[in-house]
């Protein structure tokens, strides 16, 4: 009766006396490095400067993880505007007294928004090629990344999914449950996996990336499409779907967007310029 469910009880962090290492915080690293190393192999590629493969990495970090950080308070926590301000911004909570708690919140939605500015700033400022030829490329090392933000997401018993009504899935008993619910993070993993792995085919084996818009557009249908599905097996963190009649969740209202641009960019869009 239980051979299909699994116990999900991990230690979440090591404690080394002056500083907890939380594995989540882990993968965000992980994700940072693989996409520096993938996105320098890009551009030795197109023959890019090292001084801009680093200037890249700064815009990168700090415009994903402000946009995942205002992203979640806008969409799904907004009282925090309110109730605790200064933990919008630090790995901190000012509630009665300080506590650190990490970043508990960021939302893809948020991190999409600030990749596309922040490589816009990025572009005017340093690169002075088009947008959308660095988010043609940058969107390769994001895709791998989301699949460590994922499993950092299981590692924390968070954005979990719906219970499944059977034997099988995964109990989070951090959580102080009993009922099996669908690993939704897992499947949003497992899926970006996939993901990455076209997007990264049609930058080396073909000559799309020559096409502007498109390996950007290819990555928002995909990437959204997939975050849309799962969402129906995974639980709504709430935000604006009582708004639209509770049809369809926050994240697949979110998500829609982001396709239908994707899919103007892959097959409508036409560059003014022409790539150098």
């Amino acid at each position: 009766m239980y051979a299909l469910q699994f116990v999900w009880d991990p230690i979440k962090f090591i404690d080394l006396g002056f500083f907890k290492l939380h594995f989540y915080s882990m993968m965000w690293i992980v994700a940072f490095v693989l996409g520096f190393y993938i996105t320098k192999r890009i551009y030795k590629n197109e023959g890019q400067s090292d001084e801009s493969l680093d200037s890249l990495f700064i815009y990168s970090v700090l415009g994903i993880m402000l946009g995942a950080r205002l992203g979640h308070v806008i969409f799904y926590q907004s009282e925090l505007i309110t109730e605790d301000f200064f933990s919008i911004f630090l790995p901190f909570s000012f509630v009665d007294g300080i506590r650190f708690t990490g970043f508990q919140g960021l939302a893809s939605h948020g991190a999409a928004i600030a990749m596309i500015i922040s490589m816009y700033i990025y572009n005017k400022k340093v690169l002075k090629k088009t947008v959308l030829w660095i988010l043609d490329r940058v969107v390769i090392p994001v895709a791998l990344g989301a699949i460590f933000v994922r499993i950092g997401n299981f590692i924390n018993s968070e954005i979990i999914g719906k219970e499944t009504g059977s034997d099988f899935g995964v109990v989070f008993k951090q959580l102080g449950e009993t009922a099996p619910r669908h690993p939704a993070q897992l499947y949003e993993a497992f899926c970006y996996i996939f993901v990455f792995l076209i997007l990264f085919f049609f930058y080396w084996k073909t000559k799309k990336s020559e096409q502007q818009g498109f390996l950007f557009g290819l990555f928002l249908v995909l990437l959204w499409t997939v975050r849309f599905f799962v969402e129906y097996v995974k639980v709504s963190q709430g935000g604006i779907e009582e708004y639209f009649g509770n049809v369809l969740s926050t994240g697949q209202l979110l998500s829609i967007p982001f396709i239908i641009i994707g899919l103007y960019f892959m097959f409508v869009y036409k560059p003014k310029t022409q790539l150098q």
